[in-house]
């Protein structure tokens, strides 16, 4: 166990050679569907689950987490190649296991992304129907956990109660947008190529959807992994790259002669879908909105404040379900 936690980092030549062969495979691809984890947020100060200093590893060392304040963190490189692979109809479709709205924010288009465990910038109506989706410039899970998700503002349509669309531990996620699983289980099958970023795995691998099962083993989709610790699906791997998920794409996006866009936050999708806050609403959070400001030149790769952020998906609501004891 404790050898499946180490980290192996490819020696930089051998990296080189295999994100060649990884470019080859993303050339070649008929239908490419990128699959990602915590790891291509690292870099974004947002921590993952089971690296050396994961939320897991930590909690299991009996450590407290503390994360950089989330409305600070920006997409990385990583979700801006991801973005421009799309733009450049490379990448198909992208189905994400994180809820720090990082992909939204990179300007990949809402039908290309399935988040599967929810996004923290979404609230939504489900007495409405269709369901009404209100995108906000805040992390809209403060009062939230796993199976309490009203946020305590209501709908401007109908006035019943929002809720957040976060999946916890123990809970089926049965959302349609933006959830997406529609599109997810279409591409899926569709796939002849899926390339895992930044994931243990350890959860999708228990989503038989995403990965062709009934299919005859020739016909499923070639498996492309990048991850610096073991994963159960590395024996199905066609190629597996021990690297740093913005390493990795830097070197793919210059094999295939593509420019990384800069994130920029005057281009930021959020602010053009946001809905804004009614009047008397203002204090029903007290989470930091996102600004559209430029920073000043001074601050710009300034390291996040550390302030543990509690509640909602963050801390206590992505720690894993404990027992209740049984009153005697």
């Amino acid at each position: 166990l404790k050898r499946r936690q180490e980290e192996v980092r490819e020696d930089p030549e051998e990296l080189r050679r295999k994100v060649r062969e990884l470019a080859g495979a993303v050339r070649n691809a008929k239908y490419l569907v990128v699959y990602t984890g915590a790891g291509i947020s690292t870099a974004a100060s947002i921590p993952d689950y089971r690296g050396p200093n994961g939320v897991w590893t930590l909690l299991q060392k009996g450590r407290s987490v503390r994360a950089a304040d989330l409305s600070e963190a920006e997409p990385t490189l990583t979700h801006m190649s991801i973005a421009r692979l799309h733009e450049q109809k490379l990448v198909q479709h992208v189905v994400s296991q994180n809820c720090d709205g990082l992909h939204l924010r990179s300007g990949l288009p809402r039908t290309a992304i399935s988040e599967l465990h929810g996004n923290m910038y979404i609230e939504v109506c489900t007495a409405c129907t269709p369901n009404r989706e209100y995108v906000r410039v805040f992390d809209v899970t403060e009062r939230t956990a796993l199976h309490r998700h009203q946020t305590g503002r209501a709908c401007h349509k109908c006035g019943a109660q929002l809720r957040d669309t976060i999946v916890h531990f123990g809970e089926r996620g049965t959302l349609g947008q933006p959830l997406n699983w529609e599109a997810a289980t279409q591409a899926a099958s569709k796939a002849d190529t899926i390339l895992c970023l930044g994931s243990s795995l350890k959860v999708l691998k228990k989503y038989p959807r995403l990965w062709c099962m009934t299919k005859p083993p020739s016909r499923r989709p070639k498996l492309y992994i990048v991850n610096l610790q073991w994963t159960p699906k590395d024996d199905w791997a066609a190629l597996k790259l021990h690297g740093k998920c913005d390493d990795v794409m830097q070197l793919l996006m210059d094999e295939l002669g593509l420019e990384i866009p800069p994130y920029s936050r005057w281009q930021d999708p959020i602010f053009s879908l946001a809905t804004p806050l009614r009047a008397g609403e203002e204090g029903s959070h007290t989470r930091k909105s996102l600004c559209r400001e430029e920073p000043p030149p001074g601050d710009r790769g300034a390291p996040l404040s550390s302030a543990p952020v509690l509640g909602g998906w963050f801390g206590r609501g992505c720690t894993k379900r404990t027992k209740r004891k049984k009153v005697t």
